[in-house]
């Protein structure tokens, strides 16, 4: 079974960074895409960047300059390295991605738990 692990999120103070850690487990065949997503309470899980298995990276303008989308695909991991940090930040983050399970099978998205990321003023 498909599983998405995230890790490293927490509690840090404006300006500061933390990176998230997502890693792919189970069998499966390949991984295309793989990204983050938040969501606050009330709103809609919102994309904040992504990344093609061949490193081409989208990045929302919220977090431009700020957010750095990164994968590894020998590890199977997507990271999220997130500098200066804004208040505004705080947010469940959610690793997602597009997983082929077998090679003759369709893709599939599978979702992370959810890692809390809290920035205070």
């Amino acid at each position: 079974q498909v599983q998405l692990v995230e890790s490293g999120g927490g509690l840090v103070q404006a300006g500061g960074s933390l990176r998230l850690s997502c890693a792919a487990s189970g069998r499966f065949f390949s991984i295309n895409a793989m990204g983050w997503y938040r969501q606050t309470p009330g709103k809609q899980r919102e994309l904040v960047a992504s990344i093609t298995s061949s490193g081409s990276t989208n990045t929302v303008d919220s977090v431009k300059g700020r957010f750095t989308i990164s994968r590894d695909n020998a590890k199977r991991t997507v990271y999220l390295q997130m500098n200066t940090l804004k208040p505004e930040d705080t947010a469940v983050y959610y690793c997602n991605a597009v997983i082929r399970t077998t090679w003759q099978s369709n893709e599939y998205e599978y979702w992370g738990q959810g890692t809390q990321v809290t920035v205070s003023s």
